[in-house]
């Protein structure tokens, strides 16, 4: 497999990744990619899908694969986006977006390539 940049990211978005939250669940994840993200503008519908917060707390919802390896299907409406919500909690919220959230080394590289 080639070494360049985009099969790098490739890599790096196809990587399952794992979260234990507060209460020793373990949830499965994966980061949503470009049409991930439009498939859940529609789910969350017009004026959801402008609401900042909102779609936030939807990312992280859609990036759940399974919890306890019961497999969570992706979000198609404005419910199902909140029945993940309430499956996870605050504690499962909060190990996803421990889980998806950048390294130290991910955000240099990222600023350095955007020049900061």
């Amino acid at each position: 497999m080639s070494d360049s940049p985009s099969a790098r990211l490739i890599a790096a978005a196809n990587e399952a990744l794992a979260a234990r939250d507060g209460s020793g669940r373990e949830i499965a994840l994966r980061r949503l990619g470009a049409l991930d993200k439009l498939r859940l503008f529609k789910a969350a519908g017009p004026a959801l899908a402008q609401n900042a917060p909102y779609l936030g707390m939807a990312m992280l919802a859609a990036s759940v694969t399974a919890i306890e390896g019961v497999p969570v299907p992706y979000p198609t409406n404005e419910a199902q986006i909140e029945a993940i919500v309430a499956r996870l909690g605050d504690e499962g919220i909060a190990a996803v977006a421990a889980a998806l959230a950048p390294s130290g080394a991910e955000d240099e590289n990222l600023r350095d390539r955007a020049g900061n």
